[in-house]
């Protein structure tokens, strides 16, 4: 999102507690509720970490025994439900951080159950001309919804619909590893454009 802004000019700043794998433009590396104390800015476009908000692996947040081996990173039970109680306070500090213009991004499920705030916008990367399925929801705050741009056909196997980024059953083809989570939130290019649009013109949508 921010490489795609800086491209027509408009000015933004990235921030995680990891360092950027973009090497153009500004990088804040801390928490981000410490860089929205910072400064002053125009607007917000966040993806919340998502680990504790979707709705897989719900069998983990019960008290054991599991029907699977746990790995020794994995949170479960009570140590998993604080984690997914601190997950959606985070959500809400951003979503109530008073600018005026909010986007934020998170899977189907979680946070409209737990906060009652129902998402703008559900989306698809293939209705954004990438060859991929990501069911992702928005909740917008003084923008325009996002409109679809190029719709993307999938192969049919078995008659169900299957995108680039899925194997014939419809797991996503990304293998096991340390940077499968990083990967997987990865924003699709498609989906990052249409917001410089809503924009409305280059002139300065976050500043310092």
């Amino acid at each position: 999102m921010r490489d795609a802004m800086l491209g027509r000019g408009i000015p933004a700043v990235s921030c995680d507690l990891l360092p950027s794998r973009s090497a153009r433009g500004e990088h804040l590396q801390c928490d981000l509720l410490d860089a929205l104390a910072s400064r002053k800015w125009r607007g917000l476009i966040a993806f919340p970490d998502c680990t504790y908000l979707t709705c897989s692996a719900e069998w983990a947040y019960q008290d054991g025994p599991y029907h699977q081996k746990v790995k020794p990173e994995t949170l479960v039970g009570k140590a998993r439900r604080a984690a997914r109680v601190e997950a959606v306070q985070f959500f809400l500090k951003l979503w109530n951080c008073g600018l005026e213009r909010v986007v934020l991004e998170n899977p189907v499920g979680v946070i409209a159950d737990r906060t009652g705030i129902r998402p703008s916008q559900t989306i698809q990367p293939y209705e954004f001309g990438d060859d991929a399925s990501k069911r992702t929801c928005l909740w917008i705050r003084g923008l325009p919804l996002l409109e679809t741009t190029a719709y993307v056909a999938p192969r049919l196997v078995n008659g169900m619909p299957r995108w680039a980024n899925q194997t014939d059953s419809g797991q996503n083809k990304l293998s096991p590893g340390i940077n499968r989570a990083r990967d997987r939130s990865k924003t699709f290019p498609g989906i990052a454009e249409p917001w410089l649009g809503n924009l409305g013109s280059t002139r300065t949508f976050l500043r310092r």
